[in-house]
């Protein structure tokens, strides 16, 4: 029996206009988003090729101490304030010696690079967010998610990931359920172009359907509306990322109101941050670290493990800068589970989690989804009337399929569009934009067009 048999053929028909006007429409947003997603996953060799003088240096076999280091980044940039350091994490590497100074963006921070052999300043360079991208990455990360147009502009990637996962699961289904006489997951090659050009577009979709999933997942996670959606779920259910008390006793911080500027800033003593360095790794820090300085006096020292390769590193420890003592401490092992999970989406979609791999990965997912956008418009246009000389596009799906729904289909169906609709808001506003350009197409007045729409849809995805 073939698959069609199988399919409901009620509803084949609705998934054909869905996949059809949200792929015409949204193709726009996917299509630089992958192209943008595409050069990001490059960016990690490209930076350490543009600043390979400044983040890399001879190994000299001998590391000066880093508070040391941290007096000398501090004379090279005495206005900044002081925020955190990030030891050499290897050989060849440099210290970053973190600051905030007037001008820079949110999750910004300027980074003094200090050659740990000889304490040498070898540079500065801003540094955005926890995974520490320079400015061409931090350039190319703003492309993919604003265009550089600000918080305006992250609503196009937004609504790219609010569709890609509906575009992609519906497509799979109309590859699986229509009419084929080879394999599904080969392309076509002795057929006519259109069906060629259907053949790449079903097999491509089908081999990354799993990738373009994660991306649409991981990618919500991070948008303005829909993520706002997704952080308030995890707080009420407690799925939050755990982090370590700062808090210390009178006791504990008797002495140490002479580190403080009049702003209240902490400027820790230069035995300070190898000691906290020191206590860091005998509780079992041992991969690369970033030491928060104290916020305010009576405060500790936080150490977080940033290290983003497989087996993720993420244990964080408080550590009293006057004694040294580890007054409190969070494993990764600890973290419940939906944090984890975070932590590893959001590794993975930067193609940091798992080296190389992982953007290889990316690249071919990327690269995946700009080829079948493009398909998918080749289709559009092979299926135009060729009458006459008039530029025409490819013929929509056929009008009505949702009135042979049984009524029970039609509620569980509205429902759960109103549902996904608030909960993936720029989804939920464009859906309806959809249903309304629909229903003014559909007034545009008579036309004979019942046999062309029905013949279409047979066309388009069979």
């Amino acid at each position: 029996m073939p698959p069609s048999a199988h399919a409901p053929s009620r509803t084949r028909p609705l998934l054909v206009r869905l996949h059809f006007y949200a792929g015409i429409l949204v193709g726009p947003f996917l299509l630089v988003t992958a192209l943008t997603g595409f050069l990001y996953a490059l960016a990690p060799q490209a930076e350490n090729l543009l600043y390979r003088d400044t983040i890399s240096v001879e190994s000299s076999g001998t590391t000066r101490p880093v508070g040391e280091q941290v007096a000398a980044a501090r004379k090279y940039q005495p206005e900044g304030t002081l925020l955190a350091v990030r030891p050499a994490a290897g050989p060849g590497d440099t210290t970053r010696v973190l600051f905030g100074v007037p001008g820079l963006a949110e999750s910004e921070r300027l980074a003094v690079f200090v050659n740990p052999g000889n304490a040498e300043v070898t540079g500065e360079l801003v540094a955005y967010g926890s995974s520490g991208a320079l400015p061409f990455r931090t350039w190319l990360s703003n492309l993919h998610r604003s265009l550089h147009l600000g918080e305006p502009g992250r609503i196009y990637s937004e609504l790219a990931a609010s569709w890609l996962w509906v575009i992609a699961l519906a497509g799979l289904v109309l590859w699986w359920t229509g009419r084929r006489t080879g394999s599904r997951l080969r392309v076509e090659r002795a057929s006519s172009a259109r069906r060629r050009t259907l053949s790449w577009h079903g097999v491509l979709g089908t081999w990354v359907i799993v990738g373009m999933l994660f991306l649409s997942a991981t990618g919500l996670t991070w948008s303005r509306f829909a993520g706002a959606n997704v952080g308030d779920l995890r707080s009420a259910l407690d799925w939050k990322t755990p982090a370590v008390s700062t808090g210390l006793t009178s006791a504990d911080h008797a002495g140490h109101e002479g580190h403080t500027f009049p702003g209240g800033e902490v400027d820790p003593a230069v035995e300070e941050w190898d000691q906290t360095l020191q206590s860091a790794r005998s509780a079992q820090l041992d991969g690369p670290v970033e030491i928060t300085t104290p916020k305010q006096a009576g405060t500790s020292f936080v150490v977080q493990e940033i290290g983003k390769v497989w087996p993720t590193q993420a244990d964080a420890v408080a550590v009293d800068p006057m004694s040294g003592k580890v007054v409190d401490i969070v494993r990764f092992a600890d973290y419940p589970l939906v944090a984890k999970l975070s932590r590893w989406g959001i590794d993975a979609h930067m193609g940091l989690l798992f080296g190389l791999a992982n953007q290889v990965l990316l690249l071919i997912v990327a690269g995946s989804i700009v080829a079948m956008v493009i398909l998918g418009y080749r289709m559009w246009w092979l299926r135009r009337p060729t009458r006459g000389h008039v530029l025409r596009f490819g013929r929509p799906a056929r009008r009505g399929a949702w009135r042979e729904l049984p009524v029970l289909a039609v509620v569980v169906l509205l429902a759960l569009a109103v549902g996904v609709g608030l909960f993936l808001p720029l989804f939920g506003i464009s859906l309806a934009a959809f249903v309304v350009l629909d229903l003014l197409m559909g007034l545009r007045g008579p036309r004979n067009v019942a046999t062309e729409e029905s013949r279409s849809e047979e066309e388009l995805l069979a």
